[in-house]
C-alpha cells in the first residue's frame, strides 16, 4: 500500500509542478507587460524589472495552486481508470478511502505551505514591492522628466530635460516656476541632478543663470552661479500609500477593530483578509478532494467519466465562485464570515464521508433485492 500511496503521489505532484509552472510563466509573462514601459521608456534597469515581477509571484502561485492541483488529481486518477490500474487496485481490496489518502497528503502538505506563504511571504513580498514600486516612481530624472520634453510638475512647474547622463545627472536643464503669486522665476543650467525628500523633490543646479521678474512692478533680477538648489514643496512628490490588507500581518489583521484611525470599512476588510490567511490555502485539499471521490465512489465506465469530470469541474467552479462572493458580502457585514467557512468545510466533510461510508454496489445490491422480491409477487 506505501508503495501504491507513493506512486499516486508522485504523479500528482509531476502533474501539479507541471501545470502549475505552465500557469505562472503565462501569468509572469502578462503581468510583466504593465513594466515594459519602464524598461523602454523610463529607462528601468532590467534587473529591477525582474525583481518587481518576481515579487508578485508568490500571489500568484497561491492563487493557482488550488487550481493546479484540482487538475493534476483530475487528470491522474482519470487516466488510472482509463488504464485500469484503479480497477484492479480495487478488485484487490483497496477502499476508495485509501486511493485518496495520497491527495489529502499532497493537499495537506500545498494547505501548509500555503499558510506559510500567505502569512509571511506575501505580505513580506507586498511590502517589498510597494517599496520597490514608490522608489522607482520618485525617481524623477527617469520616471517623470523626459528628454526633450516639457514636463509639468503640476499647473505652476514646467521642466524640461535635454539630455540623461549614465551617471544620473541631466544635462540642458531648464526650469519654469510661477508658484509664487505675480513672480516668475526661470532657472537655466548645464547640469543637474534630480533628488527626492520627504518635503518634495528637490533640483541641484550646475553652472547656470536664474531669472526672476516682478509681473506687478516689472523688476528684474538675474544671477550666475554654479551650483544652486531649488525646492519644489508642490505637493508633486509620490507619497508612499497607505499599507494594503496584503501587506499586513496576520495578528495586525485580526485585531484591525482596536486601531481606532481605521474607517470601520477598512476594519472589516481587514478582519476578513485574516480569516481568509486560514480558509484560503486549505482549498487545496478540498479541490484536490473534490477532483478524486467522484472518479474513485463511481462505477467504471468504458465510454469514460465524462459526466462525473463535469460535475466535479461544476462543483469546484462553484465553490471558488462562492469563495469570491461571500469574501465580498463579508467585506460589507461580517454576519457572512459564517458562511465563508461553511463553504469550506461542508464540501470537505461531504468528500471524506463519502470516500470513508458510501459504498455504490451496496446501494446496487440494496435495489436488485428489492426488484427481485417485488417480481416474486
Amino acid at each position: 500500500m506505501r508503495i501504491l500511496k507513493r506512486y499516486i503521489a508522485k504523479q500528482i505532484i509531476v502533474g501539479f509542478l507541471l501545470i502549475s509552472m505552465s500557469l505562472l510563466a503565462m501569468l509572469w509573462l502578462t503581468q510583466s507587460l504593465r513594466f515594459v514601459e519602464m524598461v523602454t521608456r523610463q529607462g528601468l534597469p532590467v534587473y529591477m524589472f525582474v525583481q518587481m515581477t518576481s515579487l508578485l509571484m508568490p500571489r500568484i502561485f497561491n492563487i493557482l495552486s488550488p487550481i493546479a492541483l484540482f487538475v493534476a488529481v483530475l487528470f491522474v486518477y482519470n487516466r488510472m481508470i482509463t488504464d485500469r490500474e484503479l480497477v484492479v487496485m480495487q478488485s484487490s481490496g483497496i477502499s476508495p478511502w485509501k486511493s485518496a489518502q495520497a491527495t489529502i497528503v499532497v493537499g495537506l502538505l500545498l494547505s501548509f505551505f500555503g499558510i506559510y506563504v500567505m502569512n509571511f511571504g506575501i505580505p513580506q513580498a507586498e511590502q517589498k514591492f510597494r517599496a520597490l514600486e514608490w522608489r522607482v516612481k520618485n525617481n524623477l530624472t527617469q520616471a517623470v522628466f523626459r528628454e526633450g520634453e516639457f514636463t509639468p510638475l503640476n499647473e505652476t512647474i514646467t521642466v524640461f530635460i535635454d539630455k540623461h547622463e549614465s551617471d544620473g545627472s541631466v544635462s540642458g536643464i531648464f526650469v519654469s516656476d510661477e508658484s509664487k503669486p505675480g513672480i516668475k522665476i526661470t532657472l537655466t543650467a548645464e547640469k543637474g541632478r534630480m533628488v527626492q525628500t520627504p518635503k518634495g523633490p528637490r533640483i541641484l543646479f550646475i553652472n547656470g543663470v536664474r531669472q526672476e521678474i516682478n509681473k506687478k512692478t516689472f523688476k528684474f533680477n538675474m544671477l550666475s552661479f554654479t551650483r544652486y538648489t531649488a525646492d519644489f514643496n508642490s505637493g508633486s512628490g509620490i507619497k508612499r500609500k497607505a499599507q494594503a490588507a496584503r501587506e499586513k500581518t496576520f495578528m495586525q489583521l485580526i485585531h484591525a477593530s482596536e486601531d481606532k484611525t481605521l474607517a470601520p470599512q477598512d476594519v472589516r476588510k481587514y478582519v476578513v483578509e485574516g480569516h481568509r490567511r486560514i480558509l484560503y490555502p486549505f482549498l487545496n485539499i478540498i479541490l484536490g478532494l473534490i477532483a478524486c471521490t467522484g472518479l474513485l465512489i463511481s462505477n467504471f465506465n468504458r465510454r469514460g467519466q465524462i459526466k462525473i469530470i463535469s460535475i466535479e469541474i461544476v462543483c469546484m467552479i462553484l465553490i471558488v465562485g462562492n469563495d469570491l462572493a461571500l469574501t465580498n458580502l463579508a467585506g460589507h457585514s461580517l454576519y457572512f464570515v459564517p458562511a465563508l467557512y461553511a463553504n469550506y468545510f461542508i464540501p470537505l466533510l461531504v468528500c471524506l464521508y463519502l470516500l470513508i461510508f458510501y459504498n455504490p454496489f451496496y446501494f446496487y445490491r440494496h435495489g436488485k433485492t428489492k426488484e427481485l422480491k417485488y417480481a416474486e409477487k
